[in-house]
This record gives C-alpha cells, structure tokens and sequence, in this order.
C-alpha cells in the first residue's frame, strides 16, 4: 500500500523540521523548558527522531513502528509549541503570533495521520 497523503505531510514536515533541528538548533532553544537539563542535545536528538520517523514512514516495512513512533513525537513536542504560541503573543511579530497560534491545530491531523499511516502499513 503506498503513502496516504496525510502520512506525506507528516514525512515532509519532519524533513524539514528535523534538518532545522540539526543545522540551526537555536532556533528551537526558546522552546525548552528551563527545567530540562542539555537543551542543545535534546533539540538535536529530537531531530534525529523527527528524521528517523521520515524514512521509516517512507519504507513499508517500518511505516507500522514509524507511526506510531511519529504520533508519539507529535503529541511530545505539542507543549513545546504551545510555549512558543505563548510566548509569540507576548511579543510584537504578528506574522510568528499568527503562524505559532494556527500551527497548534494542526497537530491533531498530523497525528491521526501518523496513526493511520501506522495502521495501514
């Protein structure tokens, strides 16, 4: 069975996403909770996750593990963007409060399509 459509999207954005992760990660160091020790290496183990969750959605054979690996690191880093929405809204860029506010629903449709990606494999 190929891809569905929604496991795409997942696939894509965990591309993108996980290669920031990896080459800019101070991008994602506001996002840390202060209480977490070693900020640098989580984000940048956390896209290596986000990668390993792309290719193993891409192959058939670990699509089933991948997805519910993905959903699992979707529902993970949710609080994250929550803090980066909060924190967006106190500040003066209205196109980052914008995009960190709209993002956060998305979540659950990358989610069940994680699932469904899992459960079709």
């Amino acid at each position: 069975m190929s891809l569905p459509t929604g496991a795409k999207v997942v696939t894509g954005a965990f591309l993108v996403s996980g290669t920031v992760h990896l080459v800019k990660p101070e991008v994602f160091e506001p996002l840390m909770p202060r209480q977490l020790p070693a900020h640098r290496e989580i984000i940048v183990a956390s896209g290596v996750a986000e990668l390993l969750c792309a290719a193993g959605l891409l192959n058939r054979r670990t699509r089933k593990v991948a997805g519910y690996a993905s959903a699992a690191l979707l529902a993970g880093v949710f609080p994250g963007n929550v803090q980066m929405a909060v924190d967006a809204l106190r500040g003066d860029n209205t196109p980052l409060k914008a995009a960190s506010v709209a993002r956060l629903p998305l979540q659950w449709p990358m989610i069940r399509a994680a699932l469904k990606a899992a459960r079709t494999a």
